[in-house]
């Protein structure tokens, strides 16, 4: 039989997956991709093929099913469909590692014990991806499961872009920057040769763009600083998330607003950003097709694209410099419009856009002598499966005691 990998990215109503084969090729092969959404409603599951042939279609009527009723659902759909598979162990997106991970590791209950205490630090993420560990622990005690971190590929970043002007003690405790959507930033500055082979070494700044959002300064393929910090909630404004902040309006919203520390940290993480701004959508395809007749959804694109061009300002800075831009996500992959209103207000940095390579989607969107722009398509769950596959790679490799 076939030894195969489950990749899962839970989130609080959906359960991501992906299977790849567990075999010796220098990548791990897709074989299938699903969605399991709704979970808190009339949930659908949707599962495509390695060539993206839909091969189910389903809807889970109520009482919804949750995500241990989900992966059940989904382990017997694999069981019946593909009966020469052999499930050898189960990589799971994990968004916060702390300063203990810096690459992927095993879990055991040491491991989710130090991940669980992380909860503060991701409470919007770090819940739901931690569920379906202690699930599949619970149901099927035996199978190795690899946690892989959004935090590890920054770990490496020089003292000062990790640092708050904080007591030291604050910062011996953990409170520093730590960036996330790491398993993006590594699949990009996996690829950059493939584009241009002199972007491997070059001045980079990726622009990892979607209903969360941040920015990374990459040298040698290798971060340097990123636009998140202590949680996901720093740097651009993101489809509810407020980004970087004046720590006061918190201490404004407890004192003057009367709000609880629960109801403050709700309105920054789910009510802010292009929803909030907008009062209309969190989604920029929505806004994008009202801007031209709603001033608010108007106002919330124009933020959404003056804060991308400061903080391009700053990682420009701490690179001493820029080479390419590189726009991957949900919206860097597929809105031709913000690529272009991002690459005019950056023109300063020597950007030239190509409006028709642009509008098709490039891989290259710029022309002339200057710096480059790219859209580069991210696949973070390749690297899961690859990191899965390494740490089960080590594990066998270990000595006998």
């Amino acid at each position: 039989m076939t030894p195969v990998l489950l990749v899962l990215n839970a989130g609080s109503s959906s359960l991501k997956f992906q299977v790849f084969e567990a075999g010796e090729a220098e990548d791990p092969g897709r074989l299938f991709r699903g969605l399991f959404e709704g979970l808190d409603g009339s949930a659908r599951l949707l599962i495509r093929d390695g060539a993206g042939v839909v091969v189910a279609d389903e809807t889970v009527e109520a009482p919804a099913p949750g995500h241990e009723a989900a992966l059940l659902h989904v382990a017997a759909w694999l069981r019946a469909n593909s009966r020469d598979l052999r499930l050898a162990a189960v990589g799971h997106r994990v968004v916060h590692g702390g300063r203990a991970y810096a690459e992927p590791v095993q879990v055991d209950a040491a491991v989710l014990e130090a991940l669980e205490r992380l909860v503060p630090l991701a409470p919007l993420h770090q819940p739901h991806n931690l569920e379906p560990i202690r699930i599949v622990r619970r149901r099927f005690p035996d199978l190795p499961q690899v946690a892989c971190f959004d935090t590890a590929f920054h770990r490496d970043q020089p003292e000062m872009a990790q640092l708050f002007a904080l007591p030291h003690a604050m910062t011996e405790a953990g409170v520093r920057r730590y960036g996330f959507h790491g398993l993006s930033y590594a699949y990009v500055a996996s690829v950059l040769a493939e584009y241009d082979p002199t972007l491997a070494a070059g001045r980079v700044v990726v622009a990892h763009l979607g209903n969360g959002a941040s920015l990374c300064a990459l040298r040698d393929g290798r971060s340097v600083a990123t636009t998140m910090g202590f949680s996901a909630l720093d740097g651009l404004p993101m489809g509810t998330r407020c980004g970087s902040l004046d720590a006061s309006v918190v201490f404004y919203m407890l004192r003057e607003m009367k709000l609880s520390p629960q109801e403050a940290e709700r309105m920054l993480y789910t009510q802010s950003g292009l929803l909030g701004v907008s009062g209309l959508s969190n989604d920029m395809r929505k806004l994008r097709a009202l801007a031209a007749t709603d001033p608010d959804a108007r106002r919330a694109i124009d933020l959404f694209v003056y804060r991308m061009g400061r903080e391009l300002g700053s990682l420009v800075a701490a690179l001493g410099g820029i080479d390419a831009l590189i726009f991957t996500g949900g919206i860097g992959e597929n809105d031709a419009a913000t690529r272009a209103e991002v690459l005019r207000a950056a023109a300063w940095a020597g950007f030239e856009l190509d409006e028709a390579a642009n509008a098709s989607g490039g891989p290259r969107v710029t022309r002339g002598p200057g710096p480059t722009a790219w859209v580069v398509p991210t696949d973070e769950e390749l690297m899961i499966a690859r990191g899965t596959r390494e740490v089960l790679g080590r594990s066998q490799r270990q000595p006998a005691l």
